[in-house]
């Protein structure tokens, strides 16, 4: 008798795929051969009809024929073990049950992992004038590190390291076992030597012969000239350290003040200098505090309200030793009240036209 895919995952014939999927998830929980009340056989009959209804091909076929040509054999065909049983889209969860849990009664964990230390996060609050030039600054992190007795070897002053007898050198196990799935075989990290394939002689007394322990780091981190607010610095191997592995990497996440004076654009920095009505007309020297010291800037006579002056080669350090421009934005200070010296004085320079 035929099989009606639709109504084992329970859904209409127009379904979607997200509401297959859901479907497919929710009975595979029920049906789960791991669980108390799990069935195997309607678990494989679950599997048989989302894979068919899950391929747009397959799904096509059967809705016109009511069978399924495209895989040449139908669910289970080329020895596969799991029946057809399409994994693609779930990474390995599906309804809060992990996949791997199927096969860890065999091998004791979910596969082999990548033998790697955390990713540490930290913030740094730079003053604007720091992030300008660059900055070395030190953090101290507590976390775990190479050991500083032994250098990360495990092995106490000394001493020599030997071969790991339980993985012959090598690092990792081979397993293999079998379950109703069929055969299975696994590679799993060597809980001896954690991978290193090699065991101290004679164990450090600071880390217990692992190589790391926990402890107080201070570690120098290097600010780049010109960096933005909100940019963060990554430093490999600058993380929580793990035995026979690898050490997670350093994130900092940099924070500038503003100030009070300038701001930045690419890489040339911005100032506002308001400057007398006199000074427009005439031109004239003002100081200017910079980042880099006093500065005296030679106003031009005539300048306007607006007028952007460019001082080369006060900016934003790049690119080795080139740096961008200091851009003076000016803006022109109008007395409020006028003497009555002044006021004939304009009263003159209004005839004259100006």
């Amino acid at each position: 008798m035929q099989k009606n895919y639709y109504e084992i995952l329970g859904v209409e014939k127009s379904a979607s795929k997200d509401d297959i999927k859901k479907a497919f998830r929710k009975l595979a929980h029920k049906y789960h051969p791991d669980k108390k009340d799990g069935n195997t056989e309607k678990f494989k009959e679950v599997n048989e009809a989302y894979t068919v209804l899950s391929d747009d091909k397959k799904r096509a076929e059967y809705d016109s024929y009511g069978r399924v040509f495209s895989d040449g054999a139908g669910p289970g065909a080329g020895g596969n073990p799991f029946g057809g049983f399409d994994f693609s889209g779930f990474g390995s969860n599906f309804e809060g049950v992990d996949l791997g849990d199927i096969f860890s009664e065999f091998f004791g964990g979910k596969g082999q992992q990548p033998n790697r230390g955390r990713d540490i996060s930290v913030d740094i609050e730079l003053q604007f004038n720091e992030a300008v030039f660059g900055v070395e600054r030190k953090i101290l992190l507590a976390k775990t590190g190479n050991c500083e007795v032994c250098k990360g070897s495990g092995a106490a002053a000394g001493t020599s390291l030997e071969t790991c007898t339980t993985c012959n050198g090598r690092g990792k196990i081979h397993e293999t076992k079998r379950s109703f799935f069929g055969s299975f075989s696994a590679v799993t990290t060597c809980n001896i030597c954690h991978g290193k394939g090699k065991v101290p002689k004679e164990r450090c007394n600071g880390c217990k012969g692992l190589g790391v322990r926990r402890r107080d780091e201070e570690i120098g981190v290097r600010i780049p000239a010109g960096i933005e607010d909100g940019e963060v610095i990554r430093m490999t191997g600058g993380g929580e350290a793990v035995s026979g592995g690898s050490s997670g990497d350093l994130y900092v996440k940099i924070h500038v003040r503003k100030h009070p004076l300038f701001a930045k654009e690419g890489t040339n920095l911005v100032t506002h200098l308001s400057i007398k009505l006199s000074t427009a007309l005439l031109g004239g020297d003002y100081h200017l505090q910079t980042l880099d010291g006093d500065l005296t800037v030679k106003i031009p006579a005539g300048v306007s309200i607006g007028e952007i002056l460019r001082v080369r080669g006060k900016g934003i350090p790049y690119d080795k030793n080139k740096r961008g421009d200091l851009m003076i934005k000016l803006s022109i200070e109008l007395p409020s009240k006028l003497s009555k010296t002044a006021a004939k004085l304009v009263e003159e320079l209004k005839k004259e036209g100006i």
